[in-house]
């Protein structure tokens, strides 16, 4: 009997540890679970109004201009109010521009090739760039760009060129290949804005191995790029909403051979 008993209470105290230890197997695996949770977090802005998004954008864009400058090398970068040094892109001569589509172009002085080459609206361009999507919000009265997402990064990524972008100009072979009707549009690929702003510039004539030296920035208010339309898969993110700032430099141009390269 004392045998027997100390058996069962042998038995008993090793079915306690076996609960504890599955007790905390079960934390352990709560608490992964929400690290991860948290990790894949993604900044959720709900939709307003699209007669209300496009004044956001707008206000949003000229509030980008106030609170950024060119560094040394034409990268964008916060300016703060005790700056006496850089001027922010909205005090720069020649000013932004901005166009009846609401697309806002800025020329960084004295980065401009000279005499460089025309950019057409078919042509093979070679674009270095560090390009950002944002969605304009209202925060606490205050209108400005928010929920950034990197777009496409050439020079923190390879260091070299973008070539021939999709989203500049879209190939007939890809519309002709497309198993949707949306996807035969030249629209679901292409950023309209980026496309009028990117023709004020010229282009250098530089290889791709060249050093960068970005000569300006394009902002694409929503209207002028997706809007709410749907549009190519570029990153597995939803682009509804969201406007552009492009910060580049075309390195080279060259007349597009149809069709050998469409």
């Amino acid at each position: 009997f004392i045998y027997t008993f100390a058996g069962l209470k042998n038995f008993s105290n090793l079915m306690i540890i076996l609960k504890m230890k599955k007790t905390f197997l079960y934390l352990a695996l709560a608490s992964i679970a929400l690290v991860s949770c948290k990790d894949d977090e993604i900044e959720v802005i709900p939709e307003i109004d699209i007669t209300t998004q496009n004044t956001y954008d707008d206000q949003a864009a000229q509030e980008f201009l106030k609170t950024h400058y060119f560094d040394s090398k034409g990268n964008l970068k916060d300016f703060v109010a005790t700056d006496t040094v850089n001027v922010k892109l909205a005090d720069l001569v020649p000013a932004p521009v901005v166009l009846p589509s609401g697309v806002i172009y800025v020329f960084r002085p004295g980065a401009q090739p000279d005499p460089g080459t025309v950019i057409g609206d078919t042509d093979v361009i070679r674009l270095m760039s560090r390009t950002t999507s944002y969605v304009a919000t209202s925060t606490d009265g205050v209108v400005k760009f928010a929920s950034a997402s990197t777009f496409k990064d050439g020079i923190a990524g390879a260091g070299v060129p973008e070539v021939d972008p999709i989203y500049y100009y879209v190939k007939k072979s890809v519309k002709d290949a497309a198993k949707s009707d949306i996807a035969k549009q030249s629209s679901y690929y292409e950023i309209e804005g980026f496309q009028e702003a990117l023709r004020k510039f010229k282009a250098y004539d530089i290889s791709d191995e060249s050093n960068y030296n970005l000569q300006g920035l394009i902002i694409v208010p929503s209207r002028a790029a997706f809007a709410r339309d749907s549009h190519y898969n570029f990153d597995n993110l939803s682009y509804r909403n969201r406007s552009f700032v492009f910060n580049f430099q075309v390195y080279k141009t060259k007349t597009r051979v149809v069709p050998a390269e469409d």
